[in-house]
């Protein structure tokens, strides 16, 4: 946990969880170990398995997971490439594309004085970030020249424009392919961002079983099929979750892929987890017995 990204502060919250549901248990001998820097020597030798509780950065990027393989230690969450590629927003996008996943339309700019938008909200994002870190919706040029700068500071190189799709945000969590059960984002204004998601007690995720609404059922099978896809798209293993836009006529477009995702409070794969009849510690259970490592 902790590690060097912009999102420590929450990958701290998630490990604590984490690492103390699994002792609850009474199964395990738990070592919680805090990174500062992007290296592996405070592992401690003789481990079974590492859970993964690393957000952003080398937690998410490849790196933690090479560095696993190398030692020969199984670790929860996907492999080293699939790692890679998810969090890379503009790689996995264009996976999504060759495997025909609907996805909003996007491209890369380089430049604020890239061609603006014809049309506006549309969405701006650093590529290689998470937690909503980054991530602006504009209505206008001047927003737009704005959030592509921020952007292009973050990441130094690029910055990636999408198509914004009106309607709803769901989200679909899987553990070794198998999709749990699907829940809406419900935010304060129509936007989840870093403070909806962290900060704020008016963020609602109510599950779409509980819909009162036949259609919601549809969608959620729907979604759970495309998560199923874009998760073996990207070659993805053990715990990722898939966010979703679903425009107004039920039509799903996958946003990004999280292959790290948060065990605080307000995050949203432990409490999918949950509602299949297990307990915290019991989904943090399963997610760790899904751990594996790709031999070097």
């Amino acid at each position: 946990m902790g590690g060097t990204s912009s999102e420590r502060e929450v990958s701290l919250v998630s490990g604590k969880n984490v690492a103390e549901a699994l002792k609850s248990l009474g199964k395990y001998e738990v070592f919680p170990v805090i990174l500062d820097k992007d290296d592996l020597g405070v592992l401690p030798d003789g481990m079974d398995a590492v859970y993964i509780a690393l957000h952003g950065g080398w937690g998410e990027n490849g790196g933690v997971q090479a560095a696993l393989d190398a030692r020969g230690i199984p670790y929860t969450g996907p492999g080293a490439k699939a790692s890679r590629l998810a969090m890379d927003k503009i790689e996995t996008k264009r996976l999504l594309d060759a495997a025909h996943v609907p996805t909003a339309k996007w491209r890369v700019v380089t430049s604020v004085d890239a061609e603006a938008p014809s049309a506006y909200p549309v969405v701006v994002k650093v590529p290689r970030d998470g937690s909503s870190v980054g991530v602006y919706l504009v209505k206008d040029e001047a927003g737009y020249r704005e959030a592509v700068a921020k952007c292009l500071e973050l990441d130094g190189r690029e910055a990636i424009v999408e198509e914004y799709i009106p309607g709803r945000e769901m989200t679909v969590g899987l553990i070794d392919g198998e999709p749990l059960p699907a829940l809406e984002i419900v935010a304060k204004g129509g936007w989840y961002g870093y403070e909806e998601k962290y900060n704020s007690s008016e963020t609602r995720y109510p599950f779409l079983a509980d819909s009162a609404d036949p259609a919601d059922r549809a969608i959620e099978e729907r979604i759970k099929s495309v998560a199923v896809d874009a998760w073996r798209a990207l070659g993805c293993r053990g715990v990722t979750r898939v966010d979703f836009r679903v425009a107004p006529d039920g039509s799903p477009f996958v946003l990004e892929l999280n292959t790290s995702p948060g065990f605080t409070s307000h995050s949203l794969v432990p409490q999918a987890g949950m509602r299949t009849g297990l307990t915290f510690a019991g989904v943090c259970e399963r997610i760790l017995n899904s751990a594996t490592c790709d031999r070097t």
